[in-house]
């Protein structure tokens, strides 16, 4: 019987699914990521998997398989992959270290509200419990357990007859609203194996579906009677404010609903704050703008909001998809979780995430609702609203009065400064001025505090970032991912020479596949978020600089072996010469269709505006010591 014959037995539901025959759970697996539309592949091959890379090789003109270089590293570029496209993300990894190396990029992802799939393999079945290399199941290693408890959803395929119900539901909450990460553990003898359906005289015969909205489909309502009352509050406040999070991101992917929300926000003068994982999703040149809130955040809005003991302090706050975690509600170190974003009057948190409203502040009202909806929703009842003239004018008027007599940047001659070595403001300010349209991917430790501060982030530019765990390496194989998913665009990361040394082996999988990925190192042979914070926590008699150091490895040398086109910035050299190597950098990633690194050497003094706190002298007890047993009493 051919593949797509009809079949009687399913004539009822001819609309839905099509009939396959005599195909490995391999192969069906294969055809469900096809289905999604998850043509793209980032992994490493291995033993456990040999069914699957086999299929994969067979079917090298529908999909893409890169190998990385670490598992780490692949679920990192898969992660960019997910964040640019709005597409899953696919790790593919054999069994054991392969597995249990992917789970950082796995567990980021899920800190990240990212759809990310992770397959990893497993020793055959009948060898569970027997000491078989690399096993992890039946064993001390608990592959499956430990996913379980690091992304969403993770299940291990024990049958090819429960194969199709478990991947689909791995399927179903990564590409769900908001997106997640989840995991298979697939045992190589079950991934070899026909897959069977319940037609007992033709058992290799199963229904398969039509297209994806067959078996999933994502939250898209609000509670709109709830979004009416917060409009009303909102519209009635003295000074109300939005503040969007990473969760509002894929809804204002939308052109036209950007716009609407602009619209609104421009007619009520409502101005907008958004986390640092939010950075950007609302333009942050806009007049209602007061650009991101939280680590090393803009300082006007504070300056809107007003402390909370001062009658002027600001009465209204709508929350739309934050979880209000600590990097986004605290401005400085020694004040986390700021009481300062508590208003006088209305607190509204909304998410899809039930869990997280109400969880570190009080609020007013908390609607649990798809952010898309609930924004289509304020656009629809503001339509049909008029603001109140007085009030409207006289935020304009706080607003206009706060940009014009307060600079948005900690240390506006950092970021001006034309000196050498380049200053790290003034070195993402240069990225800033020449990045128009495209992604911009910004790695954990100080990099994240220079372009949180002195980035001005307007669409069709994207800032990303992975702040909800903040793993070192993210940047380096993340800028990999992006610049697969959009070839057309330019997509650059900024990352620390520690976190380029910890994965910059990827570098060689974006040669390897004629990826034009751009890599900012910021080269201090340092740990500089480190050996900074430290010497402002604790000051010693030793100073901390030199505690960390690298080793002074040579990362134009180290590129350039890896098959990049690498350029160092000299610590005589400053901005401008920055800036030329950068537009040449962007010129020849797309001509030569190779990665290109800047190795850039900056001042190692200025420091991000963090706000550490001064710790006080840690209270010790002196405990009495007994002299025959040396123990306290």
């Amino acid at each position: 019987m051919s593949p797509q014959a009809p079949d009687p037995k399913y004539a009822a539901s001819a609309a839905f699914v099509t009939v396959k025959a005599n195909k490995t759970v391999a192969q069906v697996l294969l055809d469900y990521l096809a289905l999604e539309g998850a043509t793209k592949i980032f992994g490493v091959p291995g033993g456990a998997i040999i069914f699957l890379i086999n299929e994969l090789k067979k079917r090298e003109d529908e999909f893409d398989f890169f190998v990385c270089r670490h598992e780490t590293g692949a679920a990192y570029i898969a992660h960019g992959y997910a964040s640019v496209t709005g597409e899953l993300g696919v790790v593919l990894t054999t069994s054991g270290p392969s597995a249990t190396n992917a789970l950082t990029g796995a567990m980021n992802a899920q800190a990240a509200n990212c759809s990310v799939l992770t397959i990893t393999g497993e020793v055959p079945q009948q060898y569970s419990g027997q000491g078989y290399l690399q096993e992890g199941v039946d064993s001390r290693l608990d592959i499956g357990v430990i996913y379980r408890n690091a992304v969403e959803y993770s299940a291990v395929i024990s049958s090819e007859q429960n194969f199709a119900t478990l991947f689909k539901q791995a399927l179903r909450i990564a590409r769900s609203e908001p997106p997640r990460a989840t995991h298979i553990s697939l045992p190589n003898n079950i991934a070899g194996t026909c897959v069977t359906g319940d037609d007992k005289d033709h058992p290799y015969r199963f229904a398969f579906p039509t297209s994806a909205d067959r078996y999933r489909t994502c939250p898209s309502g609000t509670d709109i009677e709830r979004v009416r009352r917060t409009f009303e509050e909102l519209a009635c406040a003295t000074r109300p404010l939005l503040f969007l999070g990473n969760g509002a991101r894929h809804a204002l992917r939308d052109a036209a609903r950007l716009r609407r929300f602009t619209q609104l926000v421009e007619t009520f003068a409502l101005p907008v704050m958004t986390t640092p994982d939010g950075k950007g999703i609302f333009p942050e040149s806009h007049a209602l703008s007061l650009r991101n809130y939280g680590m090393t955040a803009c300082l006007w809005p504070d300056l809107y909001m007003k402390p909370p003991e001062d009658h002027d302090h600001y009465d209204g706050l709508l929350v739309l998809g934050s979880s209000l975690g600590e990097l986004a509600t605290s401005v400085v170190a020694k004040d986390q979780y700021s009481k300062t974003l508590i208003p006088a009057r209305h607190f509204v948190h909304v998410d899809l995430d039930q869990s997280v409203i109400g969880r570190e502040f009080p609020i007013s009202r908390g609607i649990v609702a798809d952010i898309g909806a609930t924004i289509d929703a304020l656009c629809e009842i503001g339509r049909h609203q008029q603001p109140d003239r007085g009030k409207t004018e006289a935020r304009r008027q706080i607003i206009a009065e706060i940009k014009a007599s307060y600079s948005p940047f900690a240390n506006p001659e950092y970021r001006a400064s034309d000196e050498h070595p380049i200053n790290p403001a003034a070195l993402v300010r240069v990225i800033n001025d020449t990045v128009t349209d495209g992604h911009i991917f910004i790695d954990a430790g100080n990099c994240v505090g220079w372009s949180l501060n002195n980035m001005v982030i307007d669409p069709p530019v994207r800032y990303h970032s992975a702040l909800g765990m903040g793993p070192m390496g993210f940047g380096v194989g993340a800028v990999i991912g992006g610049k697969v998913g959009a070839p057309d665009k330019v997509c650059i990361a900024v990352v620390g020479d520690g976190a380029f040394i910890m994965h910059g082996a990827e570098v060689s999988t974006a040669a390897q596949n004629s990826v034009g990925a751009i890599l900012v190192v910021l080269d201090d042979n340092d740990l500089a978020m480190v050996s900074q914070g430290m010497a402002a926590l604790f000051p010693a008699t030793a100073p901390w600089a030199g505690y960390y150091k690298l080793g002074t490895p040579d990362l134009v040398k180290v590129s350039e072996g890896l098959g990049a086109q690498a350029v160092a910035i000299t610590r005589d050299q400053g901005p401008v010469e920055f800036a030329a190597a950068l537009r040449t950098a962007i010129r020849q990633a797309d001509e030569n269709k190779r990665p290109q690194v800047i190795v850039a050497h900056i001042a190692t003094v200025p420091m991000p505006p963090y706000g550490w706190p001064a710790l006080p002298p840690a209270p010790c007890e002196i405990l009495p010591v007994t002299p025959e047993k040396g123990r306290a009493r």
